[in-house]
């Protein structure tokens, strides 16, 4: 993912795809994240259609994202994180797609038979269909973000899931460009007609990437050989109970929490820029492209930053930042305002994989489910929508910003534990260890990059397990090599 947290490269125990082999994959996975991409920032240019054709309020037009991040994610991600242990990448992405497809293929018909008179009736049935959506993304998003980990080097994995992250960002800000033309346009403006068309297209692409990946052979990984802390698993059975993982609970709480900000903060841009700066839907739409714009740039610049920084200490600079934008927005008038809530997409860009990395660092056998339950996070964009447009319903759009700063400061918290737990470090630090604790016969010694965090670990078992220290002292060839380099 974007934003360059903590590095967790596949043990050497695995073959990974080297070179030319690696480009038609990766080009599969990027093709994910461009999907679910478009497809949220459809979402947010589709909350304020549906304001104006269906004649809803605010508050209501959030059962959007309600139904997306609470039904899909928050109810699916679990099931989706077993699926993807029991089957595996491929059958896992290929259920997501065609969930994605069916959902969006039920767009035509609900949007053919709407019209005035049944306008609750169709919302309703864009809730349901919605909610098959968000179903197929919270699986293909359980299953992507590690998949474009485990496909390549282990050295260039945070750099590989970075890059597929970025693409998320492009597909993010297509979607309202052409949504602006499409559902704000003449007499699109008051139908839904382009909105068959537009999802039609959507599912025929899902379909045709779940082909892809039907006749494509992936290389799939066994759950142990996605965290290398689990290197001392089999030799020392310590890693805590998943409920005793505080690191994870505590970045779920944050990925719950930024995501509802995120989401807010997406889901009301038109809303401000049309009420207090006096856009035009179509000019709010265009403007609302250029801040996702903004957002990718900051996921490319949040991967140069993590090259030199700790991505605890980027975090936390950049949450604190957020939360000032955060409240100039809800003060804040006219043009300065919009310019200013455009800057925070910036911000906040690199903050979900930042914390999804640092929040699965270190569980062992239980990193699937751990992605997956911080996938589940995803579901505090169904939380703040509806609260910031109660509050805008009954104040203003402006003075409901105040919502997505919460936000913002359990994030700045979370950053904060983290970047104390873990020594106030400020320039990047990696370790280089050999990771074959066990000499394997026939294969060579080999090193990978990994976090000091996981070195630390490491350590620490070895001083609690004296017989493996006594076995390491004896025994040349089973020492840990480790040396720690300064970037």
């Amino acid at each position: 993912m974007a934003g360059g947290a903590i590095v967790l490269p596949p043990t050497s125990n695995r073959s990974y795809l080297k070179g030319r082999q690696l480009i038609f994959p990766l080009c599969l996975a990027i093709s994910l994240f461009f999907l679910w991409g478009f497809s949220y920032g459809l979402l947010d240019v589709l909350n304020k259609h549906f304001q104006n054709v269906l004649k809803i309020t605010k508050l209501e037009s959030t059962g959007l994202q309600i139904v997306y991040f609470g039904g899909g994610y928050f109810c699916f991600s679990p099931i989706a994180a077993e699926l993807l242990k029991r089957k595996g990448y491929k059958v896992t992405i290929v259920l997501g797609l065609a969930l994605f497809a069916i959902g969006a293929i039920f767009f035509w018909p609900t949007a053919h038979y709407s019209n005035p008179k049944n306008a609750k009736k169709a919302f309703g049935g864009f809730i349901v269909c919605t909610f098959v959506i968000a179903c197929g993304l919270a699986t293909l998003e359980t299953a992507a973000n590690s998949y474009a980990t485990i496909i390549g080097n282990p050295k260039s994995a945070s750099m590989r899931l970075q890059f597929c992250q970025s693409w998320n960002g492009v597909a993010s800000f297509i979607g309202p460009l052409i949504a602006s033309k499409l559902f704000f346009s003449g007499k699109n403006a008051t139908n839904l007609d382009n909105v068959k068309y537009v999802y039609i297209a959507v599912a025929c692409a899902a379909v045709l990437v779940a082909l892809f990946f039907i006749f494509t052979k992936l290389p799939e990984v066994t759950a142990d050989d996605e965290d290398p802390a689990n290197v001392m698993d089999e030799a020392s059975s310590q890693v805590k109970p998943l409920w005793k993982q505080y690191n994870m609970i505590f970045a779920f709480i944050a990925q719950f929490c930024y995501v509802g900000a995120q989401v807010t903060v997406g889901s009301f841009f038109i809303n401000y820029a049309t009420e207090n700066a006096s856009f035009t839907d179509p000019q709010a739409s265009n403007l609302l492209s250029y801040a996702l714009i903004t957002f990718t740039v900051g996921r490319f610049v949040g991967t140069a930053l993590a090259h030199f920084f700790q991505a605890d200490f980027i975090l936390l600079i950049y949450a604190i930042i957020s939360i000032a934008l955060s409240a100039y927005t809800s003060a804040g008038h006219g043009l300065p305002g919009v310019i200013v809530l455009i800057a925070l997409f910036f911000f906040e860009s690199l903050m979900f994989p930042t914390i999804f990395v640092m929040g699965t660092a270190n569980l062992g056998h239980h990193t699937r489910r751990g992605a997956g339950i911080l996938i589940m996070g995803v579901s505090g964009g169904a939380v703040f929508p509806p609260i910031q447009g109660a509050i805008a319903d009954k104040y203003s759009t402006r003075i409901s910003f105040l919502v997505p700063m919460c936000g913002f400061i359990v994030v700045l918290a979370y950053g904060l534990f983290h970047w104390i737990k873990h020594g106030y470090k400020v320039k990047r630090i990696q370790s280089t260890v050999d990771v074959h604790v066990v000499p394997t016969p026939g294969r060579k010694r080999s090193s990978i990059i990994i976090s000091h965090e996981i070195v630390d670990t490491m350590i620490e078992t070895r001083r609690k397990l004296s017989h493996i220290s006594e076995t390491l002292d004896t025994d040349k060839k089973h020492r840990f090599i480790i040396r720690t380099e300064h970037f």
